[in-house]
């Protein structure tokens, strides 16, 4: 009996050591707008869900997206969530969602947003499959992606309306991230100039016309009071340059075994609630304010983010995996593209 007692409390101090184990662990979230943004209060009900599964995640908001990744990197957060842009170097495959053009459907001569949701939405659910493969896709060394979640195409805002075409932006300044050197060759590749600029700052350049071009997802346009920007000449491109993201991404050893899985499948139920932000962001803009492209251009636009995507990827700024995997879902939602009869983007050289 007495025998019986040791094992039943060793065994106790075994389960209550692996739960203390796994518990606390810091979840740090980049948000321009920090504790009363949406990410914050998304992921304020991602910590609650996360308790089903003995996960007790500590939250700690940031309005600095560099600082943010920083502390991940170092040790400080055991897991964070920013734009696809930081994110890449912890997962190439999964960033490869925020490539140029890589989610975007042209039908008719327009792009169809509906159809470019579902390709996203696809992609996510792949991307959320309990599978081996998937397993390989989401994991990068020690590091894991835990969730993947839309924040809206990304459009060119622009401090003149005249600058409606790829031509009109030669020898512009246009805001690059310089953590993502991805976007200052495309920018030098139509001839405009590069300047560098952070998520955290790169409106402030644009409200102070320090830049004639950003692009960001039109959930941006009143916090970071873009109309600023935009004057009274300015006008926002109905042609988003690709869909951005914010990607979950955490330390593999800080987590009990399942959780990626689990915390994937959290993110994949919250995509329509975010569309719904996404939308309500769109109807924000003005709709004197959008510059509309015409059919010729749409096509011509799409033809060349293609080319540029599959140069980058070329030179090693894009996953070829991810793009491999995102071109198969592309062609499944729209078979009729004439990219599906070649093998572009799935042979690579």
């Amino acid at each position: 009996m007495r025998g019986g007692i040791k094992s039943l409390l060793a065994a106790s101090a075994l389960v209550w050591g692996a739960g203390a184990v796994q518990a606390g662990q810091k979840f740090c979230v980049f948000d321009f707008l920090g504790t009363s943004g949406d990410a914050y209060g998304m992921s304020k009900d991602y910590a609650l869900a996360m308790q089903r599964y003995g996960v007790d995640v500590e939250l700690k908001a940031y309005t600095s997206e560099a600082v943010a990744t920083e502390d991940f990197r170092t040790g400080n957060c055991d897991a964070f969530i920013a734009t696809a842009f930081r994110t890449r170097q912890f997962n190439a495959a999964a960033a490869s969602i925020d490539s140029f053009g890589a989610t975007t459907i042209v039908r008719h001569g327009a792009i169809d947003m509906n159809a470019s949701y579902e390709v996203l939405r696809k992609l996510i659910q792949t991307y959320s499959t309990p599978s081996p493969l998937v397993s390989r896709l989401m994991v990068q060394g020690e590091y894991e992606v835990g969730g993947i979640l839309p924040i809206g195409p990304a459009y060119p805002f622009v401090n003149d309306r005249r600058i409606n075409s790829v031509e009109a932006l030669a020898g512009k300044r246009i805001a690059a991230f310089d953590y993502d050197k991805a976007q200052a060759v495309m920018i030098q590749r139509i001839g405009a100039q590069p300047v560098s600029a952070d998520v955290s700052n790169v409106h402030t350049k644009f409200n102070n016309g320090l830049v004639d071009m950003i692009a960001l997802p039109t959930l941006a346009y009143k916090p970071l009071e873009l109309y600023r920007g935009l004057g009274s000449k300015g006008g926002v491109g109905r042609f988003p340059i690709m869909i951005a993201s914010y990607q979950m991404v955490f330390k593999r050893g800080r987590f009990p075994e399942g959780f990626g899985e689990w915390s994937r499948a959290y993110w994949l139920g919250q995509f329509d609630r975010m569309l719904q932000l996404i939308r309500t962001g769109d109807a924000s803009i003005p709709p004197a304010q959008w510059i509309e492209i015409n059919a010729e251009d749409a096509y011509k636009y799409t033809l060349m983010l293609r080319e540029s995507r599959i140069a980058l990827a070329q030179q090693g700024f894009y996953d070829k995996r991810g793009l491999k995997v995102i071109k198969r879902i592309r062609c499944h939602v729209n078979p009729s593209d004439p990219e599906c009869t070649t093998k572009s983007e799935e042979e690579w050289k």
